[in-house]
């Protein structure tokens, strides 16, 4: 079991390394309110992951790589709710709100939404996790192991992204700069959920 974990732990960490619409918002949510902030939300995103592993390893998010309107249904309600968020940062460009709260919600409940509205994350689990249970082992057991690492990896790295993107010093925190920057991240969230919109199982 022991290189089967090993062999998770590598292939978990490969995949937070990758970025996405997680990666967007944190680096959005550092930049625009703060480290604290961006934590709540790389926080939110892995409880995300948590909620989809648990489903999983429960049979529960096999319905969605089973059904194709279930998946579609998740799908466009993930898109929109990018394509929402990557206008909120567009509209409020350069806007820094104190007290680690933005106009479209709280940072912990943005992350968690982006991540459960995102299909490939159940389809993750349901896809990546039998390759790695053998016959031998307490399956339930095993891949809730497994979803609590891809979880810890999954914060470990964001966590990353939300300590180091508000010290970057001052260049980041002139308006002018912010203001592109919110941009720039606001484009990469809208063209997330383009893409999640136009994907196929």
């Amino acid at each position: 079991m022991h290189s089967q974990l090993l062999a998770f732990l590598g292939a978990a960490v490969l995949i937070a390394l990758t970025p996405g619409a997680d990666t967007a918002l944190v680096v959005r949510n550092a930049l625009a309110v703060g480290a604290s902030a961006a934590r709540r939300t790389a926080l939110g995103s892995s409880a995300g992951l948590l909620v989809w592993g648990v489903a999983s390893a429960c049979g529960v998010a096999a319905v969605l790589n089973a059904s194709a309107e279930v998946f579609t249904v998740v799908k466009l309600a993930g898109a929109a709710y990018l394509m929402w968020l990557g206008l909120q940062a567009i509209r409020h460009a350069g806007a820094h709100e104190p007290g680690g709260t933005q106009r479209s919600g709280s940072p912990f409940r943005q992350g968690l939404l982006c991540n459960l509205l995102n299909p490939k994350a159940g389809i993750f689990f349901t896809a990546l996790l039998p390759q790695f249970v053998s016959p031998q082992d307490p399956a339930l057991l095993v891949s809730l192991l497994m979803t609590a690492i891809a979880a810890a990896a999954s914060l470990a790295w964001l966590s990353v992204y939300a300590t180091l993107v508000p010290r970057a010093g001052d260049v980041l925190r002139r308006p002018p700069v912010r203001r592109a920057l919110d941009r720039v991240t606001g484009t990469v969230l809208i063209g997330l959920g383009v893409r999640l919109a136009l994907t196929r199982r």
